[in-house]
């Protein structure tokens, strides 16, 4: 017995995966006799006039059966006497890319088929280069359909031919070539007396007797921290999975990202008390002394990770809208999760050919290298070094849905050689000596909601009570700081994401912030309010209705961009998306300046941001 293997199928749409899998299953009698018997009377009414169709043995979805094809991971777990094995079939059409990376992300082993019949294609080629880019080093591409090539070994060798060029393109490491046919189980299970010039391992064998233990051993104890368990007030203990390496009681950890070190002074495998603990075992690690840790700290002994926020990344975009240069995520690295930006697009791989293309935004299913900056400074290591710490995903802030996933190629020199200069004089300090709590009320709306007169009145009736304000218009604004944007989605990501800096500095100085930008994406919003901090965030919503806004029209620009003159207007040729939890929100239609400013200053005293305890900011 070699130990589990973790393996994905994968290839282009009807090349024959789901098929394999189940002749396989089929072949080695690793069938209960209920489910034998209930894929022979399914394959009645299948697609191959009454007999066998052991693709139903993987696509147990009504959709898939229906359309002939796989469209969600379907896994399996057998074991031969030789070894116990994992299986992915992962879907082979363009549109379910996301689920084939999926099953990749934990496969160790990758089978690709090809159809005889057609050659390597660019799904083929895009499903190679996505296992590569997950870590997979070992890969069988099964040369499916022979049995339509009439067994022809001119046929095989000249697909084995591209295969193996295409291995040296995409670096594959250790690449074996089978062919085979998935419906007639020839070199599946079982050799074929039908391909007598092929004398090299079955299929099924070639996967027993594999070894892909040898040299993958990462270096070091790396345990990324997912809990602090606190049973009572005398235990303190450090729980996750060990990723790499192994580690004793009385072992000196480092934790990272702080970099304290201390002894392991306790190590429990699942409720068990141990000396030690090895890769892939889920412990409890108490130290022997009071160290500042929490989830998405990295307990490390024996090697070296990054801390820092920016490096570079290869990654894959699953999301149905483009990616463009500026967009906001969530970026899950490790056990942590944090506000990250992509802050450069510097090009995408062609996945036919592997030329680099430079380009400014992603569609789905595209392949490009980023640089990636967070928040703040992460624990990472290149994905060759470390696969736990070298890859992560990211996730949309409105949707909640994965739309990349990326492994960390080398972290930026910029990032490791900037360093933040911590003041004596600190925003506390300075909002003390005004005698104020600085904040940002961030007005978003369309073009003629009111918002700048809004933002202009409230800042005058705050000032007039003697506090200290600074009003950020949009206009105003692009005539200096940002007169190098446009309007296109990468420019107005940009422009917020600049506001947002500048308001957080001036919050940091111990001004009270307001200001006036349309800021039509949900996610730049909620990208100014991580940057700014939650608690010191405001967003009122001028909800004016569209109509409204046409009516007033101060500055004509409605008329302009309806006769087609202004492109990637909002509201117009250009979407706005409501906010959906808006502190404030306020109609000022059939309202005065001075009433709508009224409400909201009622409003804002509601959140204690006008009074300080000791006197309201207005009167």
């Amino acid at each position: 017995m070699k130990g589990l293997l973790k393996f994905i199928t994968c290839g282009s749409v009807d090349d024959g995966k789901s098929t394999l899998i189940g002749h396989m299953l089929y072949d080695a009698k690793l069938l209960f006799a209920d489910q034998q018997r209930a894929l022979e009377l399914d394959s009645r009414v299948g697609s191959r006039d009454g007999k066998v169709d052991y693709s139903l043995l993987l696509d147990g979805l009504m959709a898939e059966r229906e359309q002939g094809i796989t469209i969600d991971v379907a896994y399996r777990y057998f074991t031969t006497e030789k070894r116990s094995f994992i299986v992915a079939d992962t879907p082979g059409h363009e549109e379910y890319t996301r689920n084939m990376a999926v099953g990749a992300s934990f496969a160790e082993l990758a089978v690709i088929l090809v159809d005889a019949t057609q050659g390597i294609l660019v799904q083929t080629r895009r499903h190679a280069r996505i296992c590569a880019l997950m870590g997979i080093r070992y890969f069988v591409f099964a040369v499916n359909k022979m049995d339509l090539v009439h067994y022809s070994q001119k046929e095989y060798k000249k697909i084995e031919k591209e295969v193996r060029k295409l291995a040296v393109d995409l670096e594959l490491f250790h690449v074996a070539v089978i062919p085979v046919s998935a419906t007639e189980g020839d070199q599946v299970t079982f050799p074929s007396g039908n391909m007598p010039w092929y004398t090299e391992k079955t299929l099924l064998n070639y996967l027993e007797t594999v070894d892909i233990e040898s040299g993958r051993e990462e270096e070091g104890f790396v345990m990324p921290v997912q809990r602090v368990c606190r049973p009572n007030h005398t235990f303190r203990g450090f729980q996750g999975q060990v990723e790499a390496g192994s580690i004793r009681k009385g072992d000196q950890i480092t934790v990272l990202p702080s970099r304290e070190q201390a002894e392991a002074e306790s190590i429990l495998v699942t409720d068990q008390e141990a000396e030690s603990a090895r890769k892939g075992q889920a412990v409890t690690i108490s130290l022997n002394r009071e160290v500042d840790v929490s989830r998405g700290c990295v307990l490390v002994k024996g090697t070296e990770l990054k801390v820092s926020s920016m490096f570079t990344a290869k990654l894959l975009w699953m999301d149905d809208i483009e990616l463009r240069q500026g967009k906001n995520f969530l970026m899950k690295i490790g056990t942590r999760l944090v506000p990250a930006s992509v802050m450069d697009i510097k090009y995408k791989i062609d996945v036919n050919t592997g030329e680099q293309i430079a380009v400014s935004k992603l569609y789905k299913n595209e392949i490009a290298v980023c640089d990636i900056a967070a928040a703040s400074a992460v624990v990472y290591d290149t994905f060759e070094n470390h696969r736990s710490m070298g890859s992560f995903i990211l996730v949309d802030r409105v949707s909640n849905m994965t739309s990349a996933c990326g492994v960390v190629e080398h972290s930026l020199r910029r990032s490791e050689n900037i360093v933040w200069q911590k003041l004596d004089i600190t925003r506390s300090v300075r909002a003390e000596k005004m005698g104020q709590k600085p904040v940002t009320l961030w007005f978003t709306g369309l073009s003629g909601s009111g918002k700048s007169a809004l933002a202009n009145e409230i800042e005058k009736r705050i000032s007039i009570s003697g506090r200290y304000t600074m009003l950020l218009d949009g206009d105003n604004i692009r005539m200096g700081l940002n007169k190098n944007l446009g309007f296109e989605p990468e420019d107005r990501i940009e422009n917020i994401r600049r506001i947002a800096e500048v308001a957080r500095l001036m919050n940091d100085a111990g001004l009270i912030v307001l200001t006036s930008f349309i800021s039509p994406f949900r996610s730049d919003r909620e990208n100014a309010r991580n940057i700014i901090g939650k608690e010191n965030f405001i967003e009122i919503y001028v909800n004016t209705p569209l109509e409204e806004c046409e009516k007033r029209d101060v500055k004509g620009l409605y008329r302009k961009a309806r006769e087609g003159r202004i492109p990637n207007f909002t509201g117009v040729s250009s979407p706005y998306e409501e906010p959906e939890n808006a502190e404030i929100v306020i109609d000022t239609d059939g309202k005065t300046v001075e009433e709508a400013a009224e409400q909201i200053i009622s409003r804002l005293k509601t959140y204690g941001f006008l009074t300080d305890g000791r006197k309201n900011y207005v009167g």
